[in-house]
């Protein structure tokens, strides 16, 4: 029982980061920021389906999960895992869910620099605030477009974080952290700007669940 809670915890902390692999080392741009601001200032909100994998550092396949993320800038974020194991994760802005409903179990934690470094929250926030914290390089692959993002402070869950873009579509991220884990995510069924209810990103915690507030 400890091991199946302690791997589906691990998983739904999985889900809270939505990640990717790396590429090779990114060719240098003077304008890397520069365009990747381009891409993101008009991304106001985001809707899509996505499939993810982590591979260990041999590439072996770890976990695999499917769901659908919704995102509304600043700040705003619904991340739902379908299968394997249904999960929720949710930002109203000031606080972040991260709920298991077979565990009945919810986290809670204050939104601040740690929380919104998390790759998942990081396309919510400030164009600015991201391009201040991380270094950005460039390259093109196969007529898509690909920044990858090294962060300058230490205190951040992953060593890299490529965001690929098709014309100006976000279609994939992938994450390298200090490990060597790897992850990756692919969307599909992509909505850019569409209407997304302010109620997407409530969270009324349900009856009976335990909540965990962690204080960062």
């Amino acid at each position: 029982m400890r091991d199946t809670q302690t791997k589906r915890t691990s998983q739904l902390a999985f889900a809270a980061s939505a990640l990717g692999l790396t590429f090779g080392a990114p060719a240098w741009a003077e304008d890397a920021a520069e365009r990747l601001t381009e891409r993101l200032d008009p991304l106001e909100r985001y809707q899509a389906a996505f499939e993810q994998q982590i591979l260990d550092g041999s590439g072996e396949r770890l976990q695999s999960a499917r769901g659908e993320m919704w995102l509304s800038r600043p700040g705003m974020l619904r991340w739902e895992v379908e299968a394997p194991y249904s999960q929720t994760v949710v930002s109203d802005g000031e606080d972040v869910y991260m709920y298991d409903p077979d565990l009945e179990q919810v986290t809670v934690q204050e939104m601040d620099d740690r929380v919104t470094h998390t790759p998942a929250l990081l396309l919510s926030g400030s164009v600015d605030d991201l391009t201040e914290s991380y270094e950005v390089f460039y390259e093109q692959d196969g007529g898509e477009d690909v920044f990858t993002l090294v962060p300058i402070s230490a205190d951040t869950l992953f060593e890299e974080l490529s965001m690929v873009f098709d014309a100006d579509t976000l279609t994939e991220l992938w994450m390298k952290d200090s490990t060597g884990q790897r992850t990756a995510i692919t969307f599909s069924n992509i909505t850019l700007n569409g209407n997304i209810e302010r109620g997407m990103f409530d969270f009324e915690i349900p009856e009976g669940t335990d909540v965990i507030r962690e204080e960062l």
